[in-house]
């Protein structure tokens, strides 16, 4: 075992911990429960809340697992919690409670504030410090900028253990920073979302079902080398956002479920207390301890991680009483309706928390139906969370990219349909993992035609999507059209790159995320209708789309698609500044694997009214792409894509 770096300062949970506990409020319980090492190195303490057992003691390493040997006391109140010191424990070392319930039945239970744990298939904790030496100073000044409504945002989706291998295994932490942190930059994505990396016993649930809530997995390295990989992260100008799961938890026997011996993190009647989709518990969020509990794991990954933010996954699991529950099997709530108000209670506390604590931070929503007021301000009534995932817009610009080009115009309203309420969330345009798992096949698989028409339509669907209002975010493999669908075994298909037409997709890719950064239109607006305006909406003969994007700052920036193969020639769009409009990208472009058909470079507007704005430009329009164009100084121009 390695030496034990320097203890963090530990103080005891106190009678004002205990009143914010029993409160519902309280956001730093990882500071007061769990082990936490002697100033010296020599002994621990530990408290945990067990508040039905009728005794409690640790078993660890150092007292060969002996259940007489290490006691806990209660404290005197009403709190549940337990605590205790253990001379003889030591950095490193493995340990569990072992908890005699009501009846006398014996649970030996992993500490659910621990901060590391082993490696599974093994269950119990370690004694961990978090101390380390952050290098991240600069990034974390200027991070509320790279974080903000109006900054370009584009989310490279990541599974840690199946991104790359080495030697057929997983990256450990350390060597995945390098190595992504090089991919990512020169891509030219801002931030990468980590699919859960919370202690989960089974690596194929991906994260999701969590036994661990303040430990990141120990499968790829301690809690220090997690630290570096965020920390070389931000050195490389990189955000880094945690998908996090408050909604459900697994019912192994080591975990949270019976905790005590009674039903103390989920509810008791399987009506609430089971979540019958993915065969887990669900969290009590009408106990104001586990409020606390939960509350504390969100901000204690921002805090002693320096996490950017948290995607917090299924909430709409949480706030509907009667999700993926048949008729009967359900309980409503106190006015009969089938609103979780515990959860909303929750999540509003939760947010309302972490933009007081973290304000340069964000928190993004999973919800998958039209509850409203989701990334609104919880004074407005809202939920508080900084951002929403579009699921609409990702289900209709799917289905309608699925149809073969010569029937898209008796689906054209799929693809218009998300500007009808693209302004009312903060939203994030999601392709996740979601959509190239189970039998859903890979995004390239998804697309139409034969292998030409399908490069050519991942292009457009790509370009489109950074076109649109909203944030951006790809799952990994996405971004150089991956055949294979995902699966967490193995990595991604590296071999792909060797074609040219993959490296094409790639290549865009990184022009896109190039110009959401260099262009203020696509961004500046994301979540007003300021920065939005239809040009043509309404060709479905043609199956053609053409709008502005708009900025404070900057000029337009003129996007148009033409979602058929066919080339239209002398395409007149209305725009509303006269000068040479430049396509400054085209994803039709031979270095994008594509046709090469185009404007060469620029057109000129003529004074012709169309559209509704006092000038036109007559344009060639590439098949199955997607142009932007903007009036560039002479100065400035630059060749088109």
């Amino acid at each position: 075992m390695s030496a034990a770096p320097p203890p963090q300062a530990f103080r005891a949970f106190d009678d004002t911990d205990a009143y914010l506990f029993r409160e519902g409020t309280h956001s730093r319980l990882h500071e007061r429960l769990g082990a936490h090492l002697a100033a010296d190195g020599q002994g621990a303490s530990f408290a945990v809340w067990a508040p039905n057992a009728t005794s409690v003691s640790v078993i660890g390493d150092w007292n060969d697992w002996n259940g007489h040997a290490d006691p806990l006391a209660p404290r005197a109140d009403s709190t549940g919690v337990w605590k205790g010191r253990c001379p003889g424990a030591r950095h490193g070392q493995a340990y569990k409670y072992r908890i005699t319930a009501q009846g006398g039945r014996v649970l030996e239970k992993a500490d659910p504030l621990a901060c590391f744990a082993e490696q599974p298939p093994a269950t119990a904790s370690r004694i961990w410090s978090l101390d380390y030496t952050w290098g991240d100073a600069g990034w974390m000044q200027q991070r509320a900028g790279r974080n903000a409504a109006d900054a370009p945002v584009a989310i490279y989706e990541v599974h840690a253990g199946s991104w790359r291998r080495k030697d057929g295994q997983p990256m450990g932490w350390r060597d995945l920073a390098h190595a992504l942190a090089d991919y990512v930059a020169s891509i030219g994505f801002t931030h990468i979302e980590l699919m859960p990396v919370t202690e989960h016993p089974f690596y194929g649930s991906w994260g999701y079902q969590t036994t661990g809530y303040f430990a990141p997995t120990s499968r790829y390295g301690t809690p220090q080398d997690f630290m570096y990989f965020v920390d070389h992260l931000h050195q490389r100008g990189i955000g880094v956002l945690l998908d996090w799961v408050p909604s459900h938890f697994p019912t192994d026997p080591h975990g949270l479920a019976s905790f005590d011996g009674t039903h103390l993190y989920e509810h008791a009647d399987p009506r609430q207390g089971f979540h019958p989709e993915w065969n887990s518990a669900i969290f009590n969020y009408g106990r104001n301890e586990v409020r606390s509990f939960l509350m504390s794991s969100g901000l204690f990954w921002l805090d002693r991680y320096h996490l950017d933010g948290l995607r917090v996954d299924a909430v709409a699991s949480m706030l509907y009483l009667d999700y993926a529950r048949q008729g009967g099997s359900w309980i409503p709530n106190r006015h009969g309706g089938r609103e979780n108000l515990e959860a909303i209670q929750f999540l509003q506390d939760l947010n309302r928390a972490t933009y007081r604590d973290h304000p340069d931070t964000f928190t993004v929503a999973e919800e998958s139906t039209a509850w409203p007021q989701v990334s609104r301000p919880t004074d407005m009534g809202g939920l508080g969370f900084g951002m929403k995932w579009n699921m609409g817009w990702m289900h209709d610009t799917l289905a309608y990219m699925r149809e073969d080009p010569v029937h898209r115009r008796y689906h054209h309203h799929r693809l218009t349909f998300s500007m009808v309420y693209a302004f009312s969330e903060n939203f994030v345009l999601p392709l996740s993992h979601d959509e190239v798992v189970y039998g859903k096949g890979s995004l390239i698989n998804k697309m139409p035609g034969d292998e030409w028409q399908q490069f050519a339509n991942l292009r457009l669907l790509l370009s489109y999507m950074w076109a649109h209002p909203g944030k951006k975010l790809l799952f990994m493999g996405g971004e150089f059209a991956q055949r294979r669908e995902w699966t967490h075994e193995g990595e991604l298909d590296w071999d792909s790159l060797q074609s040219e037409r993959h490296r094409g997709v790639q290549h865009l890719v990184g022009e896109l995320n190039r110009l959401l950064r260099d262009e203020p239109a696509l961004h500046e607006l994301d979540f007003s209708s300021d920065g939005f305006l239809w040009l043509e909406p309404n060709d479905h003969e043609q199956s053609v789309v053409a709008f502005l994007r708009r900025s404070r700052t900057a000029g337009p920036v003129l996007v148009v698609c033409n979602m058929t193969p066919v080339p239209r020639q002398n395409y007149c769009v209305g725009v509303p500044v006269d000068g040479t409009w430049t396509e400054i990208l085209n994803s039709d472009a031979r270095v994008f694997g594509g046709s090469g058909w185009g404007n060469l470079g620029a057109v000129r507007a003529s004074p012709m009214r169309s559209h509704g704005q006092p000038h036109s430009v007559c344009l060639t329009l590439p098949p199955l792409s997607t142009l932007f164009l903007k009036v560039v100084a002479d100065d400035q121009q630059t060749p088109g894509a």
